[in-house]
């Protein structure tokens, strides 16, 4: 099947050169292969002056950030939808984007040749590429890994005297956190996310499964196992790499059900805030790494505001935490505002980032989908309303992925912006690839969202960011089938007017000075 793409015809539209529609899979938009000489790219980003405004459109009749410029108009057109940016209007600072350097993604990216990792690795993290400065590292195994380890796989070794990195770290995942810190014009942040504590620490003596630490925290399970963390830092920073941030450990619900088919650790919101009370917190500060943020929950939105308010109403385990991670499953059961924004009214101090999501993990829609736009929109329509809910940051999974969405050892194959095809040596930059990029590439650290208020009922999704050099971003979503005509106020420069074709994600960007 992954050959038609090949013997299917070059869209007439607005692709760029190398990007196929992937009308021979039953998808709806194109996907855009590169090689180790060639990639489609947009490009280092420079704003025109004053008086003048840049654009850029994906959509699903194959536009791929394309870019576009006009001029601002000093009187409105009458446009019936008027977008209002109010600068006054303060919300939260972006922290970043990126995705998830798991065993999978790197085996996959180590598949290609030295020119296609390079071109792959620049997509992503350089100035031309889409500005990743997220990368999120899973601590020893994960599902997306090809066997089950931990880094002390010794029993009862509680001093953690045979602690090692794994090949996988030291071969795979490390030098490629070297190579896209090379290529970063910024330092990335770095967060680091554990599965399972080693068997022998579980209550399960299982690193799957229904299992949490044995004892109470405190205790010297416990201890041992925040000790872990400082040693996975330790070992990480011989390597030159130093972490933003850790979590408290992916996913805590899965560990509390029966029959879980992969790597999990259960914690209670009550057991997770004594653990850091007593054990993490106080490692952390006494480490080497004091500066470390510790993020809480790490698994679905649905279960704040209540696992938020356990933890962050306790002070001794609260002075420890930065912020709360939240990942994007079942994120239609749970209104963003009752779980994120009550979450974010009530804990204003501690900050919202999105830590995992994907595509293609819901049984009925399962697995790697060549150019679907669908998902793009997915994608797009979560992160701005996790944008608009407060969330500071959004992380996708896996970096890298086969065509079949793996390698996953449990078989829980799903998809990523970028697929790999060994055999041909070239990777896929799939539609949610695009998605990312309108956000990672233009929405920089230190961008404040600001209001943006809309003339009448629309279609549309938006949200409005103010960047650190004083540049507007606006970046605006249609899911519906209809082209939509539109003008934007800025009261600090004029009234800029526009088009959101059916079904595409357009980022406007324009200086105020």
């Amino acid at each position: 099947i992954f050959m038609d793409l090949f013997s299917c015809y070059l869209f007439e539209g607005t692709a760029p050169p190398g990007c196929w529609y992937g009308s021979n899979f039953g998808h709806d938009s194109v996907v855009c292969e590169c090689n180790s000489t060639y990639c489609d790219s947009v490009g280092s980003v420079t704003l025109p002056p004053l008086g003048q405004y840049s654009s850029y459109l994906s959509s699903m009749a194959g536009s791929r950030l394309e870019p576009g410029r006009g001029q601002v108009q000093v009187n409105s057109t009458g446009a019936g939808l008027r977008l209002t940016v109010v600068p006054y209007q303060k919300y939260q600072k972006i922290r970043g984007f990126g995705g998830a350097m798991t065993d999978a993604a790197a085996i996959n990216i180590l598949s290609l040749s030295a020119g296609a990792q390079d071109q792959l690795l620049r997509q992503y993290f350089s100035s031309e590429g889409i500005g990743y400065s997220v990368v999120r590292v899973p601590m020893a195994s994960c599902d997306f890994s090809t066997r089950l380890y931990t880094y002390a796989d010794t029993p009862g070794d509680y001093n953690l005297d045979n602690f090692t990195l794994a090949p996988e770290d030291v071969n795979m995942k490390i030098p490629l956190l070297q190579r896209a810190q090379a290529l970063s014009p910024r330092p990335l942040s770095l967060l680091a996310s554990a599965w399972s504590a080693p068997a022998w620490m579980k209550t399960n003596d299982a690193l799957i499964g229904k299992g949490s630490l044995k004892g109470q925290p405190g205790g010297k399970e416990h201890k041992t196992w925040a000790q872990y963390y400082i040693r996975f830092l330790e070992e990480y920073a011989k390597y030159n790499l130093t972490f933003w941030a850790l979590t408290t450990g992916n996913e805590p619900s899965a560990g509390q059900m029966t029959n879980y088919s992969f790597q999990a650790l259960g914690f209670t919101p009550e057991e997770q805030r004594d653990w850091v009370a007593l054990d993490l917190g106080p490692a952390l500060h006494a480490s080497s790494y004091p500066h470390t943020h510790i993020l809480i929950l790490d698994d679905n939105r649905l279960l704040l505001p209540h696992w938020a308010k356990v933890v962050l109403n306790d002070i001794h385990a609260g002075r420890y935490i930065h912020g709360v991670a939240v990942h994007w499953y079942m994120d239609s059961l749970v209104p963003a505002e009752m779980s994120l924004g009550v979450t974010h009214h009530l804990y204003p101090d501690y900050y919202l980032f999105g830590t995992e999501a994907c595509a293609g993990w819901n049984p009925l829609d399962r697995g790697v989908k060549l150019g679907s736009w669908d998902r793009a929109e997915q994608y797009a329509h979560d992160i701005m309303e996790d944008l608009n809910h407060y969330v500071v940051g959004w992380t996708d999974w896996n970096l890298a992925l086969d065509q079949t969405g793996g390698p996953n050892w449990v078989k829980n194959f799903v998809d990523s912006p970028v697929i790999v095809d060994t055999k041909r040596d070239v990777f896929y930059k799939q539609p949610t690839f695009y998605s990312m990029a309108h956000f990672s590439k233009f929405l920089w650290e230190g961008s404040q969202r600001v209001g943006v208020s809309a003339s009448r009922k629309t279609d549309l999704e938006y949200s409005a960011f103010i960047r650190p050099d004083g540049s507007v971003v606006l970046i605006i979503l249609n899911r519906s089938s209809s082209v939509i005509l539109f003008e934007v106020w800025d009261p600090a420069v004029g009234y800029i007017t526009s088009t959101a074709p059916a079904h595409s994600l357009l980022t406007l960007a324009w200086n105020t000075h």
